[in-house]
């Protein structure tokens, strides 16, 4: 299997690979001009189906149902998913997490990270050629490009010939359903940081504040560039995953693979001719699988860095073997000690779930188990206890000692809560002030305690003790940690 890294790859000749061509030209020691850049070359997809592309329609559908219908899903008297920046809270179903929350976060992006590197470990860049949304995008404009201007050849025809009124009103049509599918999706973007039923009627009347308006549009002429212009260039050279990715491959992790073994000699012939008698591979050299490839690359030089692993050349190899007549799996997803040692693909497999593959699987099932559970036993209110630094200690009525504090309770549930709230700690320690607090759902209000101490219970110093709040309608007990000063 041959890894290159983007460093290996030649730009000495006129023709780069992919067919691109010199566009800084520079004279070598013999006069000669050589290549020390390409020029982007429009690539054209062709159309493929088989069972990685089902695959590859599958996660379209599934993440694409879910962006676009999330945010009109109702929970209560409320959007089901919302991230309302303006009040610091984020609604996710029954869930309302606060900045306090952050941790979550953390959490989040966590089982994000292990799931990247256990799935590049499995089965290479899984996320880029099934589910990135670069390739999601891109998938779903080449198919409106398809619908409105024919397949590959008749795309290629059109864009070689003069300007015609054909050609300009297929291709206005073409852009005009990018716009439309762009400018939704940064629609439903904003969506989830926005009311997005009150979004949409602000959207109609033209009465969107600022930063609406510049998200919906930004978001959405983002996607209408990456997915209907820079396509495969995102992929090749604005995305980092393709260039530390093979830090994360070994000899056992299943990625894009042709059997040069068997495919080689490649050559063109007939379905009636028998490969033994013509000295030749299984391949038919019929560059199906260069044309199919969504960054334009040729499976059959090798594992290549531009490979984002979406198994499209797999399904066109087996098209054309079953055309043949010849055993599939001519280009399939292996693994280079799979194809060294000629292994069947239960063994693989087996090879597959290795050490490494088992360790990060168990800390990713740690990771999602822990948040899981601290969302679970998560109290349906936060308090935070202050002390008042204008009033440190001071006599009152009696020589009792009394302090001051001030709670801050945060609500985090969506029905109004009851609070009250004692103190412990030390012998006759009470709360003398109102005890008792209602805070509005997802709310949050102060209360100020005074605590009293009955004279000479305790020596001069800070003394730990401790507020216990009660959620009153709940029955869910919480507390908090302070001091209490004896003055001299």
């Amino acid at each position: 299997m041959n890894n290159k890294a983007p460093g290996d790859r030649k730009v000495i000749p006129i023709i780069a690979q992919q067919g691109k061509q010199s566009a800084q030209p520079s004279e070598s020691a013999d006069g000669g001009v050589l290549s020390m850049y390409a020029s982007h070359q429009t690539i054209y997809p062709r159309s493929v189906s088989g069972l990685f592309s089902n695959w590859r329609w599958g996660m379209v559908w599934l993440t694409q149902i879910i962006f676009y219908g999330l945010p009109w899903l109702e929970w209560g008297q409320r959007q089901a998913v919302l991230f309302d920046l303006a009040s610091r809270r984020f609604y996710i179903f029954g869930l309302v997490l606060y900045p306090q929350d952050f941790i979550y976060l953390a959490g989040l992006l966590v089982i994000a990270a292990l799931s990247l590197f256990l799935f590049t470990a499995v089965a290479g860049r899984l996320w880029c050629g099934y589910a990135c949304p670069q390739t999601v995008y891109t998938e779903m404009f080449l198919w409106i490009e398809k619908k409105v201007e024919g397949d590959r050849s008749a795309r290629m025809r059109r864009d070689a010939k003069a300007l015609s009124l054909d050609k300009v009103m297929r291709k206005s049509t073409k852009h005009f359903l990018w716009l439309l599918l762009a400018l939704w999706t940064g629609f439903t973007f904003v969506g989830y940081f926005t009311p997005i039923k009150q979004h949409g009627i602000d959207f109609l009347q033209m009465s969107m504040g600022s930063w609406e308006v510049f998200w919906t549009f930004f978001y959405g002429l983002a996607t209408y560039g990456n997915a209907g212009f820079m396509r495969e260039q995102v992929c090749l050279h604005m995305c980092p995953y393709a260039r530390f990715q093979s830090a994360m491959f070994d000899k056992d992790t299943l990625v894009v693979t042709y059997d040069a073994e068997r495919g080689e000699p490649r050559g063109a012939r007939s379905r009636r001719a028998d490969p033994t008698q013509l000295k030749l591979g299984a391949c038919v050299d019929c560059s199906l699988c260069v044309q199919v490839c969504p960054t334009g690359i040729d499976i059959r030089n090798g594992l290549q860095y531009e490979c984002i692993g979406c198994g499209a050349c797999a399904d066109v190899c087996d098209t054309v073997m079953d055309k043949m007549g010849y055993a599939r799996g001519l280009v399939k997803y292996s693994t280079e000690h799979a194809m060294q040692q000629h292994w069947s693909p239960s063994q693989t497999l087996r090879h597959v779930l290795r050490p490494r593959i088992l360790i990060y699987t168990a800390i990713l099932v740690t990771v999602v188990l822990a948040m899981v559970t601290s969302l679970a036993l998560r109290k349906p209110f936060k308090v935070n206890v202050i002390r008042d630094r204008g009033v440190m200690a001071r006599m009152v009525e009696a020589g009792k000692i009394e302090n001051v504090y001030r709670l801050q309770v945060m609500n985090a549930t969506e029905t109004e809560q009851r609070f009250k709230v004692t103190v412990s700690g030390l012998p006759g320690l009470a709360v003398t002030s109102a005890n008792e607090l209602t805070v509005p759902a997802t709310q949050a209000r102060s209360l100020v305690v005074r605590a009293q101490l009955p004279p000479e219970v305790a020596l001069p110093g800070s003394h730990p003790i401790k507020f216990e709040i009660e959620s009153i309608d709940m029955q869910v007990h919480d507390a908090e940690k302070s001091v209490f000063l004896v003055p001299n």
